[in-house]
């Protein structure tokens, strides 16, 4: 064999490990995907969700974004920050009632609107406070199982979005909140997420909420007047 025909065979090796190489990411990327296995479910308005299980529960992994209750009746979108304040009646808003920040964050609900047993689809609910804390307890408790849960990188959260890996595919993100005094003012907006229970006593209602500076998800016992996040868990 001469050198020109050596050189062309050694070339010939080169590319076709090359493409080999090649064919196999995509092979690799569609295992991987096939690991995040992610359900769907669809809301009165025609919202599409994703869902994944984390230990025995399966959740929506984005945040509520209906204006509609799942028997197709609507739910009132109170802009006003007087008469949000004052109302003890189901209503929602978008944060600084600005629509486009439905996508990503979804829609601020009061408590009230989360009483009515009508906000998630059909097939699932605002998880109770017990739910809660079976999610965190499986990721290991509270002080950890808030970095699990957040969206990692900067993306939506504040620097420094401490300890973010988002490995639970929860994608928890900070929507902030809206505030029950007089003016109802939006705060908070990528420094915070903050989610309703179904578990309520008296005027207040428990929460969960997630900061920018901590891998910690804090329980807590805030206004029902309060505007916040919503996630919704399966029934079965």
């Amino acid at each position: 064999m001469n050198i020109k025909n050596r050189i062309l065979n050694c070339l010939l090796v080169v590319v076709l490990i090359f493409f080999s190489g090649c064919e196999k990411k995509p092979d690799h990327l569609y295992e991987v995907s096939l690991l995040i296995n992610y359900g769907s479910v669809t809301d009165a308005d025609g919202n599409s969700y994703r869902t994944y299980q984390i230990g025995t529960q399966t959740w929506m992994v984005e945040n509520l974004k209906t204006t509609k209750y799942n028997d197709g009746t609507s739910i009132p979108i109170v802009p006003e920050g007087p008469t949000w304040s004052s109302i003890t009646t189901p209503a929602c808003c978008w944060q600084n009632n600005n629509a486009v920040r439905k996508i990503p964050y979804g829609a601020l609900y009061n408590w009230y609107t989360v009483s009515t047993g009508k906000l998630c689809p059909e097939g699932w609910h605002v998880p109770g406070d017990y739910e809660w804390e079976e999610l965190t307890g499986y990721l290991g408790g509270d002080q950890i199982a808030g970095a699990k849960l957040k969206e990692a990188g900067l993306l939506h959260w504040n620097s420094p979005n401490t300890g973010a890996t988002n490995e639970t595919y929860f994608w928890a993100l900070p929507g902030g909140n809206r505030l029950a005094g007089p003016d109802a003012v939006f705060t908070n907006l990528f420094k915070l997420g903050g989610w309703w229970s179904s578990t309520s006593g008296g005027d207040m209602a428990f929460t969960r909420f997630m900061y920018d500076n901590s891998s910690s998800v804090v329980r807590s016992f805030n206004s029902k007047k309060w505007g916040l996040s919503v996630r919704c868990v399966w029934d079965y």
